[in-house]
C-alpha cells in the first residue's frame, strides 16, 4: 500500500493571491468600458471607485496609477457584478440596462443606487445579491 505524505506549504488555500498592479490596471481600463456600458457619469465613477474626480480623469486619459487594497477590491466587485449580469442575462445589454432598473431586492432602488452609497460594501452587496440569484449563496 502507498503511503501518504504532507507535503508542507505556505499557501492557505482559502485566501487569493493578492491582485498585483498590472492586474489592477487592467482591471481599471476594463472597468472604464463597463462605466461606459453602464451609462455611469465620471462623477459616479468617482464615488463608486472613492477616488478624486482629477485623479479618476487622469487615470483614464493617461492609465491608471497605484491602487491601494481597497480601491482593487472595488475593481474586483464592479467586475464581479458584471460577470455575474453577462451569466444571468443571455443578451448583454439587459444585463447594462439592469443596473438602472428598480430592484425589489433593493427596496425598489436600483443596483447603482445602492453602489453609489460610496461603500465598498456596498458594492459587495449588490455582487452578493447577484450571486444568491446565481444560486452561490
Amino acid at each position: 500500500m502507498t503511503q501518504l505524505h504532507l507535503v508542507p506549504t505556505t499557501a492557505d488555500p482559502f485566501t487569493p493571491d493578492p491582485i498585483t498592479d498590472q492586474e489592477a490596471a487592467a482591471m481599471f481600463r476594463a472597468v472604464v468600458t463597463l462605466f461606459r456600458l453602464w451609462g455611469v457619469t465620471d462623477a459616479e465613477a468617482t464615488t463608486l471607485l472613492d477616488m478624486p474626480a482629477r485623479t479618476y480623469a487622469r487615470w483614464k486619459a493617461e492609465g491608471p496609477g497605484r491602487l491601494g487594497r481597497d480601491g482593487k477590491a472595488r475593481l474586483s466587485n464592479l467586475l464581479g457584478i458584471h460577470k455575474a449580469l453577462r451569466i444571468l442575462f443571455r443578451e448583454p445589454q439587459r444585463g447594462y440596462e439592469w443596473v438602472r432598473k428598480p430592484n425589489a431586492r433593493f427596496g425598489g432602488k436600483t443596483a447603482l443606487d445602492i453602489m453609489l452609497g460610496g461603500e465598498l460594501t456596498d458594492l459587495m452587496r449588490v455582487r452578493r445579491a447577484l450571486d444568491a440569484e446565481r444560486g452561490l449563496w
